[in-house]
């Protein structure tokens, strides 16, 4: 399916900023939203070269009432369609927080919060705030990440990252249950190890190649595919 308009959050720089690229480029009318338009230099400069195309506006994903704020200002870029407002038709979840550095008997309270309310409850109380904006049959993308599999476990690393993507997993599960009426496809998707601030410099994939992949798997998704969990290249995750 062609996405027509599409949110993309944590969109200011690396597999945020590559979604709204290749967004933009297959035609799609964006709304990028991040924690700082004002800073977000390589976005401005795409809404100046896709001017009506591409809208930036704030968001801090941990913070329900910007979601709230996101929700009342959507309408007023999104245009209109035939039977009024449009509606989105692709909401992908990206923002995320990953603390390094954690290490067995020194770890905080403080980072599993920051970790759960960005990377689990963010998403799922955003997509919640927004649903009124999803059109019907819409798909709902959370950034998830091999990560948050239990099953793939095998050591000791990031566990306020990898609990929040776990998460994130079940709110995946929970969200496909209840916007299955409206036939809104909610699906976790991997992106691989990519080269990102996040990822670091020796990661796999750059993250024009992790997007493009995901996109495709975005665009072929079926109804029965909702509440997965799958990679970049639309392979099955074990939970």
């Amino acid at each position: 399916m062609r996405f027509r308009h599409a949110l993309v959050t944590g969109a200011n720089r690396g597999l945020g900023l590559a979604f709204v690229r290749q967004l933009l480029t297959a035609g799609s009318h964006v709304v990028a939203a991040c924690r700082h338009p004002g800073k977000a230099t390589a976005l401005n400069l795409l809404a100046g070269e896709h001017p009506g195309r591409l809208h930036v506006l704030p968001l801090d994903v941990a913070e329900p009432k910007s979601h709230a704020e996101l929700a009342r200002e959507l309408p007023l870029v999104l245009g209109e369609g035939d039977d009024g407002a449009s509606r989105l038709d692709l909401l992908v979840n990206n923002a995320g927080v990953l603390h390094s550095g954690e290490r067995f008997g020194h770890l905080s309270a403080a980072n599993f919060d920051d970790s759960f309310r960005t990377n689990a409850t963010g998403p799922l109380l955003l997509t919640q705030a927004l649903a009124p904006w999803l059109a019907d049959g819409a798909r709902v993308v959370n950034l998830s990440s091999r990560l948050g599999s239990i099953a793939l476990t095998t050591r000791f690393g990031t566990p306020s990252y990898n609990l929040g993507k776990a998460a994130l997993n079940m709110a995946t599960v929970l969200l496909a249950q209840a916007l299955a009426e409206r036939g809104i496809v909610v699906v976790a998707l991997s992106p691989g190890w990519v080269r990102t601030d996040m990822g670091g410099s020796d990661a796999e994939l750059d993250p024009a190649q992790a997007v493009a992949g995901l996109l495709r798997v975005a665009e072929g998704l079926q109804p029965g595919d909702s509440g997965r969990f799958l990679d970049w290249q639309g392979e099955s995750i074990p939970w």
